[in-house]
């Protein structure tokens, strides 16, 4: 264990061979809790000299040693008298407190992220020049959280969907800020959403399989948050597939008809 430091200036406490006199002042006392630091029973004055709040652990008890107040100017001395302090070792084997960005990172390794379902409008086949609405299933566009907790420390990481990148299968792309919006029962075929889709102009029919590949790839964020500290970590993303069959019909894709 290193030396504490308990200074002030170029004073401090330094391990020392000091022994407790048979009968004298019982010396102040020191305690290192669990979660580490120091806990300090500094000594009081009455009218019969100094003297020292009691502890929960008796000094010399167990491995350890005492420590003594010393400044390292020759010509300096400390206003208050302090008494040596009994500090004991830490126990064989204690493991240093958790690091908060260790568990942050154990627990994004926790996350379960799936990625939402495709759903499209019209549901069966898509038509060429009509627009194809573009959503993803809202059940699973929440935010996902996972906690990791180690030696009295708790740490939450939570990953929040913001985008979705649309790869159609023809060549074509479409970026959308949100889940999109599910088409209206009973709105115009020939509308267009208001914040997700996309018009085909050729039909799949005609590629080997008949059907486009259409993946829909979710970006989420993740931050964390825990032992007072905050952070964040590069998104992670999720990958939601379907196969779309693209027809055309041309009595309801002609202009006009």
């Amino acid at each position: 264990m290193s030396e504490p430091s308990l200074a002030h200036a170029d004073c401090s406490y330094v391990r020392s061979d000091y022994q407790p006199p048979a009968g004298g002042v019982r010396p102040a006392s020191y305690q290192l809790p669990a979660a580490g630091g120091l806990v300090v029973r500094p000594a009081v004055w009455n009218s019969s000299g100094p003297s020292v709040r009691p502890v929960a652990s008796q000094p010399g008890q167990g491995p350890g040693a005492w420590y003594i107040y010393q400044c390292a100017t020759g010509g300096e001395q400390d206003a208050l008298y302090r008494a040596p302090v009994w500090i004991p070792d830490a126990a064989p084997g204690a493991a240093p407190a958790p690091d908060p960005e260790a568990l942050a990172e154990q627990a994004r390794n926790q996350l379960r992220l799936a990625g939402p379902a495709i759903v499209m409008s019209p549901v069966a086949d898509q038509l060429v020049r009509l627009p194809t609405w573009l959503w993803l299933d809202p059940a699973g566009w929440n935010q996902v959280a996972a906690t990791a907790a180690a030696g009295g420390v708790s740490v939450t990481a939570v990953a929040q969907p913001v985008q979705v990148v649309w790869s159609l299968g023809d060549g074509g792309t479409v970026t959308c800020t949100g889940p999109g919006t599910p088409f209206p029962a009973g709105a115009d075929p020939k509308g267009a959403s208001p914040d997700c889709g996309y018009t085909y102009t050729h039909r799949s029919l005609d590629t080997p399989g008949g059907t486009f590949p259409v993946t829909a790839t979710v970006r989420w964020d993740v931050t964390w948050a825990g032992a007072g500290q905050t952070g964040a970590f590069p998104g992670l993303t999720t990958v939601s597939t379907t196969q779309a069959r693209v027809i055309d019909v041309p009595a309801l894709t002609t202009d006009g008809g």
